[in-house]
Formats: C-alpha cells, sequence, structure tokens
C-alpha cells in the first residue's frame, strides 16, 4: 500500500529541503530587519499604515507593524506562506497527473493492477512531504530568531500558525489536483491552477466588508488568518475543519473527473 505516496515522497525530499532553507532564510531577515524598524513604528504606526492605499491595506490585511507579530505576518505568513506558498502548492500539484500523462508514465501506471482513483489520491499524499518538512523546520527558526533579537513569541502561537496553515496548503494543493485532471498538459495545468488560487486570494481580499462578502467563502484564504493567531491569540480550529473538508471535496472531484477521462 501507498507505493505510488512512498516513491513520489521520496522524490520530493531534496525539493521540500530547499524550500524550507529558503522560507527559513526570508523569516532569518524579517526577523533581523525588524529592529531597524521597530522604534519608528511604534511612534507612527497609525501614520505608516495610513501612507499605504487602502486597497493594499486590505489586499493584505496589514493590522499593525509595532510589534514583530505584526510584522511577521504582513511580511512572512501573509505573503510568504498564503500568498507564495499557497501558489507553490497549488502549482506542485497541477503537475502530479497532468505530467504524468503527457510524458506517458501514467499508461505505464495504470497498466499494473492499481485504480485511477488510488493513482490520484497517493500522488496527492506525497504533497505531504514539502508541506510538513516546511511547516517542522520554519517555525523554529522564527521562534529562535525572535529570542535572539529579545522580542520572544508565545510558543504555542508559533506551533499554532504553522500547524493551521497545513490544512490551508492542502487545500490549496487540492485546486491544483483538480487543474491537474482537467488538463493533460502540465504547463496549461499548472498556469489554471496559479490563475484560479491567486483569483480566489483576490476574490476574498477585495470583497471583504462589501455586499458581496459571502462569495469568498468559496476561496480556502478566508479559513487561514495570521494575524488572527499571532496578535489575539486565536485559533480557528472550525476554520481548519473546512479547510480540511474542501480539501477532501477537491480530492474526491479529482478522482471523479480522473476516472472518467480517455487518457491520449
Amino acid at each position: 500500500m501507498f507505493e505510488i505516496a512512498r516513491y513520489d515522497g521520496r522524490h520530493r525530499l531534496k525539493g521540500s529541503l530547499y524550500l524550507s532553507i529558503a522560507l527559513s532564510l526570508l523569516a532569518v531577515v524579517v526577523i533581523w530587519i525588524y529592529p531597524s524598524f521597530s522604534g519608528s513604528f511604534e511612534d507612527v504606526d497609525e501614520e505608516f499604515l495610513q501612507a499605504y492605499p487602502e486597497g493594499v491595506i486590505q489586499l493584505f490585511d496589514i493590522r499593525t507593524m509595532a510589534s514583530l507579530e505584526g510584522f511577521l505576518a504582513f511580511e512572512l505568513y501573509i505573503f510568504g506562506w498564503t500568498i507564495l506558498l499557497g501558489l507553490y502548492l497549488a502549482y506542485l500539484a497541477a503537475g502530479t497527473i497532468a505530467g504524468d500523462v503527457e510524458r506517458g508514465r501514467m499508461d505505464i501506471l495504470l497498466s499494473m493492477p492499481i485504480s485511477r482513483s488510488r493513482a490520484v489520491g497517493e500522488k496527492f499524499c506525497s504533497l505531504a512531504v514539502p508541506i510538513v518538512i516546511v511547516n517542522v523546520v520554519t517555525p523554529v527558526v522564527v521562534y529562535v530568531g525572535a529570542v535572539m533579537i529579545d522580542e520572544p513569541i508565545p510558543g504555542a502561537d508559533v506551533v499554532a500558525v504553522h500547524a493551521l496553515s497545513i490544512p490551508y496548503l492542502f487545500a490549496c494543493a487540492g485546486i491544483g489536483l483538480v487543474a491537474s485532471v482537467a488538463v493533460d498538459r502540465a504547463s496549461i495545468a499548472q498556469r489554471l491552477a496559479l490563475g484560479v488560487t491567486f483569483g480566489l486570494f483576490m476574490l476574498e481580499s477585495l470583497l471583504a466588508g462589501t455586499d458581496y462578502e459571502a462569495i469568498g467563502a468559496i476561496a480556502p484564504m478566508r479559513y487561514f488568518d495570521p494575524n488572527e493567531i499571532l496578535l489575539d491569540g486565536t485559533y480557528d480550529l472550525v476554520g481548519a475543519g473546512v479547510l480540511v473538508a474542501m480539501t477532501v471535496v477537491l480530492l474526491v472531484a479529482a478522482q471523479l473527473w480522473f476516472s472518467r477521462t480517455d487518457i491520449e
């Protein structure tokens, strides 16, 4: 069981470590530069935020830059995790099925006694490798870095923001998986996944507080809020449950779609 997941997972290990190092370096840079600005933020935080266009404040949900938690929420978790890492997982997932179909490897795989739905499910499971590794390595760097600049962050909040990002990243990967079975060319599937994921981020951000806010309920970004965790110490477990349900729906949809698709 899970031979495909183990095989693909092993081949994702090196890339996952590189990804973890890159995001850890981003965390180090954000933490390192914070003391240079913290004094200015404490005095003029409100004026500083007012200098940003209202659309930017709403788009990135910037609440404060006067604390390391607020600085990290914007610079690392909203930009680095919600946007960049979410897009990366959608892109990575979009190449899983479409890439094998395009290269002719899927025909060989399906010639073995394995169902199409199992193939899709196990390839999706292999994405747990980058998702878990990056969320194990980076929080250690964040916590230690904050202590080193004498701006400690509660360890529970650091663990929570990374733990609750896992269902969010799986949901983004689910979007990519559906794109991967919808088309049989990896490049098209990847562009489709990037466009849909970023479009959902824009939809949720720009419709927040408007009469059409309910439409944003389809966006995974609604259910993962780094500001809420780091600034308020509030953990949205219901939102995490919604993301798990969203991931299951996307996975099942991808399995059903692929089971009824002709491979050319």
